[in-house]
């Protein structure tokens, strides 16, 4: 018996349906979000995703995927993780500079190295290291660690440190009079 792919729910006969531009086998009533897109030839066609028991095996074997019936293993590789271009986590302590551009070009200047000859170095293309320069793209994760290591810089600051909200205050910090105008006023 086949696993709804959105509740869990054991169900006898999934249908696959679209739901925000993901295919899912889903139960009937997960049915509902979305909206079908084919029917299943066999109800124990076994997916990459599905958790199939152990006697859907030879159903398994012969899907297009060839995954063993837990799926597990395919689906961690195969993740939306994105390879080299996540994004920060808004929750780290660190975030990236927002003049980060600007700390990386100084750096790679003070090298008396043109961008192609320093994109060489540490093993990235010369494009990136232009957008990065003028700030169209984050760095991933290990270009970061490259751009630090090599250029010997910092490209975080703590999270935390909004500059946008420069205080209008003598204390040097906004308060709610600064911010709300008053309409009996």
């Amino acid at each position: 018996m086949a696993q709804c792919e959105m509740c869990g729910a054991e169900t006898p006969s999934p249908r696959t349906v679209e739901i925000e531009g993901a295919e899912l086998d889903v139960c009937d009533d997960c049915a509902d979000f979305g909206t079908e897109v084919r029917q299943e030839p066999s109800a124990n066609t076994s997916t990459k995703y599905s958790t199939g028991d152990s006697g859907s095996d030879s159903n398994a074997g012969a899907s297009a995927s060839g995954t063993a019936s837990g799926g597990t293993a395919s689906t961690g590789s195969s993740g939306g993780g994105g390879g080299g271009s996540s994004r920060p986590d808004p929750f780290d302590d660190d975030t990236l500079a927002q003049d980060y551009d600007q700390r990386i070009r100084e750096a790679r200047e003070g090298t008396d190295l043109d961008q192609a000859d320093f994109a060489k170095q540490i093993n990235e293309k010369a494009s990136l290291i232009r957008k990065l320069e003028r700030g169209e793209m984050l760095p991933s994760d290990s270009v970061q660690t490259k751009l630090e290591r090599e250029l010997d810089i910092d490209l975080t600051e703590e999270a935390g440190g909004d500059t946008e909200w420069e205080g209008g205050a003598s204390t040097g910090s906004y308060t709610l009079g600064d911010v709300v105008e008053r309409k009996d006023s």
